[in-house]
């Protein structure tokens, strides 16, 4: 009877365990589900163009969600957090779990500067060069691979194109 007790116990500790694990994926699922997407485009300096579709981050929640959770990200995909006054902007990958580049964006959709490969979980602080309109998070070598440097142009809604 003992043994079975103790099998029985195994089997619900690793079905909570399972659940545990599953809740933050679930919710990154969810918190993607309530952004907004569009199309934005980049346009660098040697005259190439580079697509994404992006999610919105649009509120100070949506703000502080962000990417938290999501365990990965398709190449011609990002987020970009809106803001609707150019600001000084902080950053940080508190429970991110992928490396991202972070692109911070004048209010013209000029890049002011970017933040390549942040590191995952990591509480440091990264900071806007300047006041920003928006920052676009990209996966982590993006910019580098597509030759995408400060002083090249981000075209959306928000910067009026």
């Amino acid at each position: 009877v003992m043994m079975h007790r103790n099998r029985s116990l195994t089997a619900r500790l690793a079905l909570a365990v399972a659940l545990m694990l599953a809740l933050p994926a679930a919710a990154a699922a969810q918190s993607l589900d309530a952004f907004a997407r569009s199309s934005l485009g980049i346009e660098t300096a040697d005259g190439a163009a580079h697509e994404f579709q992006v999610y919105l981050a649009r509120t100070p929640q949506q703000h502080a969600r962000g990417l938290m959770y999501v365990a990965e990200l398709p190449a011609d995909q990002g987020m970009l957090f809106d803001y609707p006054r150019p600001r000084w902007v902080s950053m940080w990958m508190k429970n991110t779990l992928i490396p991202l580049d972070m692109l911070f964006i004048r209010a013209d959709g000029v890049i002011a500067n970017i933040a390549q490969r942040t590191v995952p979980g990591s509480l440091a602080v990264i900071n806007s060069e300047g006041k920003a309109r928006a920052v676009l998070e990209l996966n982590g070598g993006t910019a580098a691979r597509l030759g995408i440097r400060p002083g090249d142009r981000v075209r959306h809604a928000i910067f009026g194109d």
